[in-house]
């Protein structure tokens, strides 16, 4: 599935691009409810914080994080300091470090800022996607797995944008009554339950939740970036453990 095709020259190189690309499209497409639900979210979250509507534009275009995002804002609503504000984003977003740890063998041998590009667009969702399809190949790095990925991105980041933006822009229409954040939880957890449909990944949901409970009262969200560590390893050790089995 991974291994470059015996067909060379511009048109099967082409041909290979657009087959993943479309798996990638394919993959991403039942998350993007999801995606829609907490960009419409995030963004009249930034209106209702007090950010003006070109700062929430700018935000929602150079962040590009929802968890970091919706972290930020009630800091920026009391006036917190610049350092405090970003130290909390930094701390919720450090799933990403294992995030790109893990997909580095995939695009190591592309100039940085190719890598920092494609870093920009890395979400959960991506990630998921990705790893369970490309994890175990013996061969890295090839141009299906990099439009692979490049067809989950691509849809993800056009919605999340397009609705965050109507968001920002519907944000002082919509009353607080109406709970959007618990529509969004709601959205998330129709993809989530659907993956736990093998041991291993049942396994790190429930280590992940319960962590996440159980540190709920660290400061600054460091719960989450637990919940992530022993969600993973919990994960890689279920799945270790069912391989040696078989």
């Amino acid at each position: 599935m991974s291994a470059e095709p015996a067909a060379s020259g511009p048109a099967a190189e082409r041909a290979e691009r657009v087959a993943a690309f479309r798996a990638g499209l394919r993959a991403v497409a039942p998350t993007l409810v999801a995606t829609s639900t907490w960009g419409l979210v995030t963004g009249v979250a930034m209106v209702k914080s007090g950010l003006t509507d070109s700062m929430a534009l700018a935000m929602t275009l150079l962040v590009y994080a929802g968890s970091a995002q919706l972290t930020s804002l009630p800091l920026i609503a009391t006036g917190a300091p610049l350092w405090l504000i970003f130290a909390a984003g930094t701390v919720v977003n450090l799933r990403f470090v294992i995030f790109g740890a893990a997909l580095h063998p995939y695009f190591r041998h592309y100039s940085w800022p190719r890598r920092a590009a494609l870093g920009y667009f890395i979400t959960d969702m991506s990630f998921v996607l990705f790893m369970p399809r490309f994890g175990d190949v013996p061969v890295k790095g090839t141009r299906e797995q990099l439009w692979f990925f490049i067809g989950v991105i691509t849809p993800g980041w056009i919605t999340w944008q397009a609705f965050s933006i109507l968001g920002i822009f519907l944000g002082s229409l919509v009353p607080a009554a109406w709970s959007l954040d618990f529509a969004a939880v709601l959205a998330v957890l129709a993809i989530t339950v659907p993956l736990a449909n093998t041991r291993p990944m049942l396994v790190a949901i429930l280590a992940g939740a319960g962590a996440a409970w159980i540190c709920q009262p660290l400061p600054l969200r460091l719960g989450l970036a637990v919940a992530v560590v022993c969600g993973v390893a919990s994960g890689m050790w279920a799945e270790r453990r069912s391989g040696r089995a078989a």
